[in-house]
């Protein structure tokens, strides 16, 4: 009964009255139990946990009592029945409605905990799987005012090849000396990308840099602000420190930031995924059901994209199916002692790289231009004879095989089909050919930030935005405008059509359009909207602020819609 028609009820703490607080809307609130969602029986837990509520299940006491009664007392006209009926309301309100408080509220707990670690494994799905910059050279800059902005100069495969520091904001203001230094950078290491942490003084780094782009008539070189979570964490780990055993943290700062826009995922898996901040209440549920399901979102995305073996970190590589820390770090170190893996069957030589291992990781491994084409691709080695057949009855080497498209689709699978290898296989096999080491990742895009708009104080409602999605909750999404403090697109004001789910309408690094609807500048809440820039198709319009997103050929804006809404915090 309590489950079905019982009601969470939180109120305010006695001695709290006038605080305002984040969970003020929970100061006298009440929802079913068969209906509230995990956000909001997540965020009153944590407000029972800061002393700020105080909650209950409640249920119609007389209903239970009925009930109880009916199944307890036999004869209701027995003259013990009344005293029945008092040891069964005492039982009630002592024993027996206390106890099963307690197992609805951890039923309440048990399931908040699964629905909120499922939209979790969602975002950092999408956060790893972000389109990656490529392999170019990149700077990166970590911002700072007083203590200046560190600079670090990476290859395409992630070297720190130069590392300095520019003042170009208050209060030293240098902005011809930082100009002097990057223009020299650029020109020295053909640079193709500056990348900006978003942390304080980004906003006006970000104007520096683009104005001095523009001046200087910089042409093949962009400029973008990446997300920082989590990097904190990471620079102080051991990760860090055995990278980068002589580098100030700051540093290490630069080229991590500048790693995050050439490849995400490369660098984000060297940070304990629960830090890397693409949720709320990731300290709030259970900690070990959590660490399972995140270690396991992050293998399957490291298997979905693969790994070059040539220049991926130990960090990297343990995550490959079959390939535990200790045997990751022994394939670096043989890496570093033989130098690259010319081939797949190279591994082997690997210590502890047994059998077993190579069968399972072989597949997800990529070795560019070594010794046979195929190990570039994600066909795995026990299929290579297939491909030798299929290459030998045209008449062809393997590497004219390989993305010849005509050839390809003019094979007969089924001239193919063994023991070894299936319909299905060969099916893979065959797409794999055409499109060998895809990368099943977006083309990268960047979010341009308005310029004039620097600080929370600086917004305005009615104005329109560019940002990026931070993070996408049960309630809404998280945008990221540009002004230190991410804005909220309440589920309501995420389409024009009813959905059910905020991801059926946006994700995690996605470039979008918003309105600002309002701003408390002492709470600091920015409250956003999506339905004023969207077409009835669901489609961006063309209306309102010119789109000045640097993208390569991005996906078209899934649909998006309306939806009924009641909590903002």
């Amino acid at each position: 009964m309590m489950l079905r028609d019982g009601l969470v009820v939180s109120r305010l703490l006695k001695g709290r009255e006038g605080e305002k607080t984040k969970f003020e809307m929970y100061y006298d609130f009440r929802e079913p139990v068969a209906l509230i969602p995990s956000h909001r029986m997540l965020a009153i837990r944590r407000g029972e946990e800061e002393k700020v509520l105080t909650f209950s299940i409640e249920i119609d006491e007389e209903q239970s009592l009925s009930y109880l009664n009916g199944q307890m007392i036999r004869d209701s006209r027995s003259v013990f029945a009344p005293y029945l009926e008092k040891s069964i309301k005492d039982s009630y309100s002592r024993l027996l409605n206390p106890s099963i408080q307690t197992e609805v509220r951890l039923a309440l707990k048990r399931r908040a905990d699964e629905e909120a670690i499922q939209v979790f494994d969602e975002n950092l799905k999408n956060l790893l799987l972000a389109p990656p910059a490529g392999p170019i050279t990149v700077i990166g800059i970590d911002p700072g005012m007083r203590t200046g902005c560190k600079v670090a100069v990476i290859s395409e495969t992630g070297k720190p090849l130069e590392n300095t520091t520019i003042y170009p904001t208050e209060p030293r203001n240098d902005v011809a000396g930082a100009t002097k230094t990057l223009m020299t950078l650029i020109q020295k290491y053909k640079i193709s990308g500056i990348a900006i942490g978003n942390e304080t003084g980004s906003r006006e780094t970000e104007g520096f840099v683009r104005n001095m782009l523009r001046e200087q008539k910089v042409e093949g070189v962009f400029c973008a602000v990446v997300n920082e979570a989590g990097a904190s964490v990471y620079l102080a780990s051991d990760i860090a420190r055995e990278e980068f055993p002589d580098m100030d943290l700051t540093v290490r700062g630069a080229i991590s930031i500048a790693r995050r826009l050439q490849d995400p995922l490369a660098e984000l898996v060297k940070i304990d995924p629960k830090s890397i901040g693409v949720w709320q209440y990731q300290h709030d549920v259970d900690q070990k059901r959590l660490k399972g399901g995140l270690d396991a979102t992050v293998e399957s995305c490291v298997n979905r994209v693969g790994v070059d073996l040539n220049t991926a970190s130990f960090a990297l590589l343990r995550y490959v199916a079959g390939i535990n820390e200790s045997v990751a770090r022994k394939v670096v170190k043989y890496r570093e002692e033989h130098g690259a893996f010319p081939s797949r069957q190279s591994l082997l030589n690997v210590s502890g790289f047994g059998g077993k291992t190579f069968q399972q990781a072989a597949g997800f491994l990529r070795i560019k231009k070594g010794e046979n084409p195929l190990d570039a691709t994600a066909v795995h080695p026990e299929s290579y004879p297939v491909v030798e057949k299929m290459a030998s009855s045209l008449g062809l080497k393997i590497a004219e095989l390989i993305e010849n498209v005509k050839v390809i689709q003019s094979l007969d699978m089924n001239r193919f089909v063994d023991e070894k290898a299936g319909v299905y296989t060969l099916s893979d096999i065959r797409e794999e050919l055409l499109k060998p080491g895809r990368d099943p990742r977006e083309k990268f895009a960047v979010a341009t930030f308005r310029k004039d708009v620097k600080e929370i104080t600086d917004l305005q409602e009615g104005m329109v935005l560019e940002g990026t999605v931070t993070n996408v909750t049960n309630f809404g999404a998280f945008v990221d405008i540009g002004v230190q403090q991410d804005g909220l697109v309440h589920i309501s004001e995420l389409s024009n059509k009813f959905i059910k789910d905020p991801k059926e309408a946006v994700r995690v690094r996605e470039v979008v359009k918003v309105k600002v609807l309002s701003v408390d500048v002492t709470m600091r809440r920015i409250s956003l909207s999506r339905k004023a820039l969207l077409s009835p198709a669901g489609t961006e319009t063309k209306k309102g602020e010119r789109k000045e997103t640097q993208k390569a050929a991005g996906p078209p804006e899934p649909v998006r819609s309306t939806h009924c809404a009641q909590d903002k915090i």
